[in-house]
């Protein structure tokens, strides 16, 4: 779950010019993307596709694989959910 103090706090910072009714209704927003969508990051070696040293020339994606960042992967919910 997402903690939405920590949301607005980051808001805070990153948009320092924008409203608390602004920074509210994103962080409202942000907060509710659980209800939207489903973490599929463990089904990662599913995905049929692998990181190789040809591909971390020319692919942003493998090139932060291969430093060391880590992703989530988030599937949007069927509307009918």
């Amino acid at each position: 779950m997402i903690d939405r103090e920590k949301v607005l706090a980051v808001l805070q910072k990153r948009f320092p010019g924008s409203t608390l009714d602004q920074r509210a209704a994103a962080a409202n927003a942000i907060v509710g993307l659980g209800d939207e969508w489903v973490d599929v990051t463990a089904r990662e070696p599913e995905l049929g596709y692998h990181t190789s040293a040809q591909c971390a020339e020319v692919c942003f994606l493998a090139d932060e694989h291969r430093q060391g960042t880590e992703f989530r992967i988030l599937m949007k919910r069927p509307a009918d959910s």
